[in-house]
């Protein structure tokens, strides 16, 4: 089950003046300086309620200034004013023991609630793709680009195979990206040496999936070998033609010659 995020909850408190007095004359007074305060709710859970997290995060004028996480256990300020914060509240036994209990009040209750919903139910298959690359076309090696996209839930399985052998060595994993439909994509990276014959396998495991999707690659022969191999073709042929031109020219040229007699019988 892929992480999710659940209920979130924003809080917007536009905090000025009122009411603005006149300055007198007709004169509009300058725009009252505002400010946005936001406190964040978010529940991050892993094998449906097995592994769950509660986040909680208090911004004030855009500015990150205390984290709640419940698998730390207490506030932590982010800014300098934050600290100070994060102190304070930390300090309440009642106020923490209430943030600590939100992981089963507030996450568990509500999964519980919204689990035969689609927000938990919900499952888009992977579409996968492999490109191939060369960072310097002077090198042996070739970067093995495999593509996981729009797939949902977050948690997914890539990995690398070499004529069926799983590669450890030169793989390098990519973030996992939103791309704004609650789907997500990410890429695998594989810097390997191709040789004519090798199978390269991209695997992917999926929630969605039923059995896991295999999409493979071969390598084919450069632009250059194949420069090699037809202009070695081409010179072989060009080589028998010259034997064959060279050989009809002489037997034309033997069969024209003039017989000369024997010399006893010239008087």
């Amino acid at each position: 089950m892929a992480w999710a995020s659940l209920l979130p909850v924003m809080m917007v408190l536009l905090m000025g003046p009122s009411v603005v007095p006149g300055t007198g004359g007709g004169k509009k007074p300058p725009p009252a300086p505002h400010f946005l305060a936001q406190a964040k709710w978010e529940c991050r859970f892993s094998n449906g309620t097995q592994q769950v997290r509660f986040l909680y995060r208090y911004i004030y004028d855009r500015q990150d200034l205390v984290h709640f996480d419940s698998a730390r256990g207490d506030f932590k300020g982010i800014t300098m004013l934050g600290e100070s914060i994060a102190k304070y509240w930390n300090s309440q036994e009642v106020f923490l023991r209430e943030y600590r209990s939100y992981v089963d009040h507030f996450c568990r209750y509500n999964y519980g609630i919204l689990e035969p919903g689609p927000a938990v139910s919900r499952k888009v298959q992977p579409s996968v793709s492999i490109s191939p690359t060369k960072e310097d076309p002077l090198s042996p090696h070739t970067l093995l680009l495999c593509t996981a996209a729009s797939f949902y839930p977050l948690e997914i399985e890539i990995q690398w195979l070499k004529n069926g052998q799983e590669q450890k060595e030169g793989v390098f994993y990519g973030e996992e990206l939103r791309n704004g439909d609650w789907t997500y994509q990410t890429q695998v990276m594989l810097e390997t040496k191709p040789e004519h014959g090798d199978v390269y396998t991209c695997q992917v495991e999926h929630a969605s999936l039923e059995a896991p999707i295999t999409v493979q690659w071969e390598p084919r022969k450069s632009d250059s070998a194949r420069s090699k191999v037809w202009t070695g073709a081409v010179g072989a042929v060009l080589g028998v033609v010259f034997v064959a031109v060279g050989l009809s020219l002489y037997l034309k040229k033997k069969k024209a010659a003039p017989i000369q007699p024997p010399a006893a019988l010239i008087g």
